[in-house]
């Protein structure tokens, strides 16, 4: 599995979102664009972690960030997550972990002192020339997008 780096082009991707629509990293180009990787929606963590992107969509609008979170379910419990939850952030679909794989964020991990294979918790800063400025792998839900505001220079 190769880590990407700040510096790196970022992988292109082109998936369906909870809505029915589609997200593309090229037609993001010229702006900032969070991606962060979970493993599954609606579950504790991941659900505190799209709560608290979308508390801070705002100011990470604000300041010229999109965000895309990314995990394996399927478009229609992307949806639901949305729903359940009210979150604003774009919810893609990466059914068959490709994109994941691309970043770096699906692989050998840790669980419970086990080793298993899945998606590593991983957050990406993409800048408008499409090369990475933030690479940040197993990262906590709780508390990461008030570290990486800090991280970028935000205001908490």
């Amino acid at each position: 599995m190769t880590r990407l780096s700040p510096g790196d082009a970022a992988p292109d991707f082109d998936l369906p979102t909870d809505d029915g629509g589609k997200v593309h990293l090229a037609d993001l180009r010229g702006g900032k664009v969070i991606v962060y990787f979970y493993p599954a929606a609606m579950t504790p963590g991941c659900t505190k972690q799209a709560c608290d992107f979308t508390d801070s969509l705002d100011s990470l609008k604000a300041h010229g960030y999109t965000v895309v979170g990314i995990s394996p379910d399927k478009p229609e419990k992307l949806a639901k997550f949305r729903e359940r939850d009210g979150l604003t952030i774009t919810l893609a679909s990466d059914a068959d972990r490709s994109v994941m794989q691309a970043y770096g964020a699906y692989g050998e991990k840790k669980l419970y002192g086990k080793l298993v294979e899945g998606v590593i918790r991983s957050t990406f800063v993409v800048g408008e020339d499409g090369r990475i400025e933030v690479a940040q792998y197993n990262v906590k839900a709780t508390g990461h997008v008030a570290k990486l505001r800090r991280d970028l220079g935000l205001d908490a």
